[in-house]
């Protein structure tokens, strides 16, 4: 199929045709629920509303979708200079086509990375490795 090419890129990469980053894009956003859970405070931040909501003694009051949409809110409040970060090493250089796509993807995960490490005990890490 003459719609799905890869070719190679002038610095060593490979650049793919539109329907193919199409593709990629579509499958990325299958993930970004599951990438919201795991790589940002969202979990936490529900959790320790839905202890408060149980400390305060309501049970129903208020309901678990405003719980969840403020933690939505938290979470984006709380990771937006991370996300800044990664706009500006990552997502703009890409765009003005400075940078490969691959280049992209190892720079935008830097400041996650570190992120995620600062939010995460030197125990739990030995625990894993």
């Amino acid at each position: 199929m003459p719609a799905f090419t890869a070719t190679p890129a002038v610095g060593g990469g490979t650049e793919y045709s539109l329907s193919v980053q199409t593709l990629l894009f579509m499958t990325a956003l299958v993930f970004l629920p599951a990438m919201l859970l795991m790589m940002t405070a969202f979990t936490r931040i529900v959790i320790v509303l839905s202890l408060l909501k149980q400390a305060l003694g309501t049970t129903t009051v208020p309901p678990s979708q405003v719980i969840v949409g403020l933690s939505l809110f938290l979470t984006f409040f709380v990771m937006s200079p991370v996300l800044n970060q990664v706009n500006d090493v990552a997502i703009k250089p890409l765009m003005d086509n400075q940078i490969s796509m691959q280049q992209a993807l190892q720079t935008g995960a830097a400041p996650l990375r570190t992120f995620m490490l600062t939010q995460t005990r030197q125990e739990d890490l030995a625990l894993f490795v």
